[in-house]
């Protein structure tokens, strides 16, 4: 077991170096915070879309029934009870951890409800599990889908009113759509080599530059936090994120599906820390980042050991070698 989770532990140390990589430059002033929003942009619109795309118009298994879609599915429940959860306990709990008014609840309740579902388990998924990429980015769409809706409500106040269009339209969730239509058509092995060779070499850019721009944000906060706070807000999120949380995920994986790909898929997202991207909005709805820095930066450093511990213990309850 110990080697087992040496291994893991080893991957995940290189998914981590590349975010140090962001800090880095970050405080080297080789990457200025200017081009955060265009980056994130970037890669939100352009990158990961070319990524989703490529993967699944080249799979060979995924077939366009509803079958497919239930990934999403499960990504989207998963996720908005995880926020719903969270939220709870920040409620009941909060302000005995330092969390002392509705801003700090609200930032708690999203950071510490969504997990890490891009960045880190895509390169993850690429060593331990290749098979189940696909089912892995169907999956990040309910995410996504989640993330908008429950999440954006959770940090602003604002239902799906406000968000419809930027769910609807979302190029992660068109990029996944066109795919599969063309599936379904049977016209994906008609897509010009030319638009797969564009998809391909764009799609692998995504993650190394998410995780240096994720770096680089994690940074700037470093300086600004008050650390006696941070400590009690930090325990809350290790109990909620790293040890309430991942048994959502390993409930569903056991009893909710009988699709290797979407246990491993489920696993994965067990086993992460919190989400970079929620202090992007937490900054953009004038609530906590010191808070949404605490979370992240704290769940996602104790990540290192806790993933290996995750992915040995849940591999071996569900039976995934």
């Amino acid at each position: 077991m110990f080697d087992r989770w040496l291994d893991t532990a080893s991957t995940v140390l290189g998914v981590f170096l590349v975010m140090a990589v962001g800090g880095v430059a970050r405080h080297r002033q080789w990457f200025s915070s200017e081009v955060d929003r265009s980056l994130a942009s970037f890669t939100s619109y352009v990158l990961m879309p070319c990524l989703f795309f490529h993967r699944i118009i080249q799979d060979r298994a995924l077939t366009p029934t509803l079958d497919a879609w239930y990934p999403a599915v499960v990504g989207f429940a998963c996720t908005g009870l995880s926020i719903l959860i969270a939220v709870g306990v920040a409620k009941f709990f909060g302000r005995s951890f330092g969390l002392e008014n509705d801003s700090h609840r609200r930032t708690f309740g999203l950071t510490a409800g969504i997990d890490n579902y891009g960045y880190i388990p895509l390169p993850l998924a690429d060593v331990f599990f290749p098979g189940c990429m696909v089912a892995l980015m169907v999956h990040n769409v309910g995410v996504d889908l989640a993330l908008w809706s429950v999440g954006l409500y959770t940090i602003s106040g604002k239902g799906l009113s406000k968000s419809w269009k930027r769910i609807v339209f979302s190029p992660p969730l068109l990029a996944v759509c066109l795919a599969v239509l063309l599936k379904w058509l049977g016209w994906s092995d008609s897509v010009p080599r030319a638009i797969i060779q564009v998809t391909e070499k764009l799609g692998r850019c995504s993650v190394p530059i998410g995780l240096v721009l994720s770096g680089a944000i994690l940074y700037d906060y470093g300086s600004k936090i008050k650390w006696g706070r941070a400590g009690r807000v930090l325990g809350l999120a290790i109990v909620v994120r790293m040890l309430l949380l991942p048994w959502i995920c390993l409930a569903v994986a056991a009893w909710g599906t009988s699709s290797i790909e979407l246990k491993q898929v489920l696993l994965l997202q067990a086993a992460m820390p919190a989400a970079t991207f929620p202090i992007v909005m937490t900054r953009l709805y004038n609530q906590d980042v010191e808070t949404a820095w605490t979370v992240v930066v704290g769940t996602s450093i104790l990540s290192f050991f806790t993933i290996p511990l995750w992915m040995v213990f849940g591999g071996d309850w569900l039976a995934l070698g």
